[in-house]
């Protein structure tokens, strides 16, 4: 699709006989939210960092914003930024120091200016000068992201943002998300959460043992599941439903 700002193709990756990914597709539009959903091993963070370039796929292609990301690597990073589970701040840097480091790092004129505009877009501005040690779980993951956008990428990876964020911190972060999608930012999100894709996602695509089982909206993901029975009130399947009836209850992956 001409739209399609990642596209990935028969993507495919094994360590030894241990397959990570199965021959995985889906596309992602220039400026939606698209939610790679899976639990713990399912090969989300891989197909993060085959995208990002850090890892080579065995087989299969992906392209971002046009670029291949096995032949034209140097595009590929020029167009994204990655935030990766665990915030990258400096602790023992302020916020806003933190944020001239990367612009100064990124080489970009007026450091000082893209800090403070970025502090502001992020409601970080009162304590822009407080060293990142002192911030809240979500004030941190909020700084981690705005590091992110220094240089404005046209796509930024989410590999599981919220992990280890209270309530309140994680309803922090969907705001950001959801303001990103809407200044135009390509976002790409993994999680494990089934609410956080539910809020945030215009396509939902849920891997499963290396393998996409399942790709669309939300309404597409909810006729997967018989029509709801009408006894009182009509009951529409959640996404947890939906995704235990696809993936199973996992008890049998327990052991």
């Amino acid at each position: 699709m001409t739209n399609a700002a990642i596209s990935v193709r028969g993507l495919q990756k094994s360590y030894k006989d241990l397959h990570v990914l199965r021959g995985v597709d889906f596309e992602v539009q220039k400026g939606s939210i698209f939610a790679l959903l899976g639990s713990n091993g399912a090969g989300k963070t891989t197909v993060v960092r085959i995208l990002s370039t850090l890892l080579k796929a065995d087989a299969g292609t992906a392209t971002v914003q046009g670029h291949d990301v096995s032949s034209a690597p140097l595009e590929v990073r020029q167009s994204i930024s990655l935030t990766g589970q665990f915030a990258a701040v400096d602790e023992v840097l302020t916020g806003r120091e933190n944020l001239v480091l990367v612009a100064k790092l990124r080489h970009l004129p007026d450091a000082g200016r893209i800090a403070d505009d970025l502090l502001a877009k992020f409601r970080l501005t009162d304590a822009g000068g407080r060293k990142a040690g002192t911030y809240s779980g979500g004030m941190r993951r909020r700084l981690d992201i705005a590091m992110s956008l220094v240089g404005r990428p046209e796509v930024i990876y989410l590999d599981e943002p919220t992990t280890g964020l209270d309530p309140e911190a994680r309803i922090e972060v969907w705001d950001v998300v959801k303001e990103l999608a809407n200044t135009g930012t390509t976002v790409l999100l993994t999680t494990q959460y089934l609410d956080e894709a539910e809020q945030l996602a215009d396509r939902i695509a849920i891997l499963h043992e290396g393998r996409i089982i399942a790709n669309g909206t939300l309404a597409d993901l909810k006729q997967l599941l018989p029509a709801a029975k009408v006894e009182y009130v009509e009951k529409q399947p959640t996404l947890e439903e939906i995704f235990l009836t696809l993936v199973g209850t996992g008890k049998e992956n327990a052991a």
